[in-house]
Formats: structure tokens, sequence, C-alpha cells
């Protein structure tokens, strides 16, 4: 899995005394040691196993570099499969059980927004339905043989005919619903 550093930080100890942890509400868990640092533990963080290159004026007054915290996407790093020009007729049409095609584009805001609601009902509905996502802008034939004028739009297929639309980047219930209309 790759992680990438979102923003350094830096936990400075008073000289002479133990490690000071920032305060947090968010923490519920007991919190690991990191050299002579404490950091609150985070689920999807973890603390850089090598320092970081610090820019001049970034290194704090005991003149040792930041702490680094890591953010790893472990729940969004899934993603839905694609669907095509070259293989909408087997995966879509020619299912046997009902699919979810999310229609969307690299540009869009919202596309992005509802792409983890879809993961996890992808993963909530996993035997029943299926769920593929379709770029427009590299697929408009599709997406105008179906009257695709907004994006994000999410259609549901059964038996090879389009049953149902969602358009926007709606609630998880809202689109489970629709969905439990063709289980």
């Amino acid at each position: 899995m790759a992680a990438a550093v979102l923003e350094p930080l830096a936990v400075l100890c008073p000289s002479g005394s133990a490690p000071v942890a920032p305060r947090s509400a968010a923490v519920h868990s007991p919190l690991p040691r990191h050299g002579s640092v404490l950091i609150p533990r985070f689920s999807g963080l973890r603390c850089a196993s090598r320092p970081l290159r610090v820019a001049a004026g970034r290194v704090n007054v005991v003149g040792r570099a930041p702490v680094a915290v890591v953010c790893e996407a472990q729940e969004t790093a899934v993603q839905l499969p694609t669907v095509s020009n070259d293989t909408w007729q087997s995966l879509v049409l020619g299912s046997d059980v009902p699919v979810l095609v999310d229609f969307w584009a690299p540009w869009c805001g919202p596309c992005r927004m509802i792409e983890p609601v879809v993961v996890k009902l992808a993963k909530a509905y996993e035997g029943k339905l299926k769920c593929y996502k379709l770029n427009t802008d590299e697929n408009p034939e599709i997406a105008n043989q179906y009257g695709i004028r907004s994006i994000p739009t999410m259609m549901i297929f059964k038996n090879g005919e389009k049953k149902e639309s969602v358009i926007g980047a709606v609630p998880e219930s809202t689109l489970a619903t629709s969905i439990d209309k063709y289980i």
C-alpha cells in the first residue's frame, strides 16, 4: 500500500520532562511512542519510518526534524472496476445479477465524493449486485446512448435493461433504497 506524507507534525518536548502528546478529543486508544515523542494513535495513520527532509526554517527549536504523520487511506484505496465500450455488453447487459454503473469523469468533484459511497455499497451487496464505473470522457457513446446529461449519474441495470437512474452525489441511503428495489 502506498503512503504519502500529508503534513509534517512537530511535537516539542520540554527539556528534562516526559514527552508530551498533543491533546485531542478524538484520541480513544493508547498513545504509541515514536522516538522520544508521543503522538496520538489514529486509524489509518502511522509515523514515518524515516526522517523527513525539512526546508530551512521548519526545524524546531531543539534542532530535530519534525515527526511525520503519514496517512494511509485504507478504506478509500479500493476502487470500482471500470467498464468501457469494449466490455459494456458482457459486464453490464449480459450480467446475471443487477448492475450499478457510476457514470463519472476525473474532473468532476461530486463524482469523487460519491465514489466511496458506491464502493461501500458494492461491498455491502457483494454477490447480489455488481458495481462498475464508466468514464464519460473516454466512453461518450454509451453516455449518449443512455442520455447522460449530468454526472455523477448512477444507473441500475437488470436483465440487460436500464431500470433506474440516480443523479448527483446523493446520500448512501438514497442509493441503497434504489438498489433494494432490484435485488
